[in-house]
């Protein structure tokens, strides 16, 4: 029944890969469920209801993807979109966070319209291949800076050097590398599991070094949602000096969304023979619902995670991927104090290996029409070098037109970039910088 369901027959995958993939993509993800609320704990939300909310946010939306899309991503808060509510809109900007909510569930009531219209999948069918590529590229190369920093090879610098090497003789250090080292051989054997196998055996010995400490408990209740559960306030956020922030969340998320399921659609071979996502309108649908769904709980913006690239790695192709993904974010609810001991050195060369994988179609590009090429290049760069998904995509959709006009082939830009390219210029006026 449900290797027929999820027609695993079909997609060339097993029942026990799809499972070990869900698990590896849980856990190079399963930090958001303590990293969220620790961030929007700036911005006054709850910690404890704020942890229920992103895991029950998080179970929403990747059940949805894997029962309703059929697709192996998986669904969360997103991470850059919550600082920018705690920091920039309630810290800087002076806004409460039940009004920051109010605009997130504004931002996914006008995303669920434009996808049941079916505009969003018109405007991603006016991406060029060459953005398309530089999409998956770039997240790749965005990943790898998360993972070295992680796995604490990397750390910040100084100015006029803002990173450099960590000190190499720590034990975290070490075990990382490691780790990093055993998921690379097991992957060059082609072994499934591999990036599991690694991250399970960093922590294996993190324990055993006693760098970590085993939890006195191991299940706990979940905390109460009353304190964040339907206190987002709409009516604040429909003022016009709101509209910039709206106007921000919007785009961020339109953009992360659409750039992350381009690149991991290329990554699980998703893509049809025109380089179109057959039915894209599907888990746009899932990520505008668990939006709105997010903002009710107590929590901000959901999206498609890159970490979903880990599992598409360990051979996850299906929908029972996600579902897998889901159930275990509804059981982190009661294992808490097990979870926080996963260290980020464990999960941090997965990210790494995931990131160097991605970036293959790389190979795709051509230097032969620069219009096409530097574009292209600038998104892959900004992604990283600006720790925003958003804005390399976004520089991509200015670039782009801009050589064309001045190469006399406008004719090459289709109307939905155009759009695109309009949304771009608003996103950098009205940014909070």
């Amino acid at each position: 029944m449900i290797k027929k369901f999820f027609q695993l027959d079909e997609l060339n995958t097993t029942l026990s890969r799809e499972i070990i993939a869900g698990f590896t993509t849980f856990i190079t993800m399963a930090y958001i469920i303590i990293v969220n609320p620790k961030i929007l704990e700036v911005a006054g939300i709850p910690f404890g209801p704020s942890l229920l909310a992103t895991a029950l946010t998080a179970s929403f939306g990747t059940l949805m993807l894997g029962v309703f899309a059929k697709r192996p991503f998986a669904i969360a808060p997103y991470m850059g979109e919550n600082a920018f509510i705690a920091y920039t809109v309630v810290k800087v900007l002076g806004y409460s966070w039940q009004t920051a909510l109010g605009a997130i569930f504004i931002s996914g009531v006008l995303f669920i319209i434009l996808t049941l219209t079916k505009i969003r999948v018109w405007l991603a069918k006016a991406i060029p291949e060459s953005l398309k590529i530089s999409f998956a590229v770039g997240i790749g190369l965005f990943l790898i800076f998360i993972g070295l920093n992680e796995c604490q090879i990397v750390q910040l610098g100084v100015p006029g050097a803002p990173v450099k090497i960590s000190n190499l003789h720590e034990p975290e250090t070490l075990l990382s590398i490691f780790g990093l080292i055993l998921i690379f051989i097991l992957t060059t054997k082609n072994i499934h599991g591999s990036i599991l196998i690694g991250i399970i055996a960093t922590t294996l010995l993190a324990f055993l070094f006693g760098l970590i400490s085993f939890p006195s408990r191991i299940i706990s209740a979940p905390p109460p949602l009353s304190e964040t559960f339907l206190k987002l306030d709409i009516v604040g956020a429909l003022s016009w000096g709101f509209f910039s922030v709206i106007l921000t969340i919007f785009i961020l998320d339109f953009v992360d969304t659409l750039g992350t399921l381009i690149g991991l659609g290329i990554k699980a071979e998703l893509l049809n023979e025109k380089g179109e996502f057959p039915e894209l309108e599907k888990p746009m649908l899932c990520d505008a619902l668990s939006t709105c769904v997010a903002a009710t709980l107590g929590t901000t913006t959901a999206g498609v995670y890159i970490e979903s690239a880990a599992g598409i790695q360990s051979g996850g192709r299906s929908g029972l991927t996600a579902l897998v993904v889901a159930i275990l974010f509804l059981l982190s609810i009661f294992f808490v104090p097990f979870v926080e001991t996963i260290p980020s050195y464990a999960y941090g060369p997965a990210l790494i290996i995931v990131g160097i994988l991605m970036m293959s179609p790389i190979k795709q590009l051509s230097d032969n029409d620069l219009t096409e090429f530097i574009p292209a290049l600038m998104v892959i760069f900004l992604m990283s070098f600006s720790f925003n998904i958003g804005i390399g995509i976004t520089a991509g959709f200015v670039i782009y037109p801009i050589l064309k006009i001045a190469t006399n082939r406008v004719n090459e830009v289709k109307l939905g970039l155009w759009i695109l390219f309009i949304f771009s210029i608003l996103f950098y006026i009205f940014y909070p910088y």
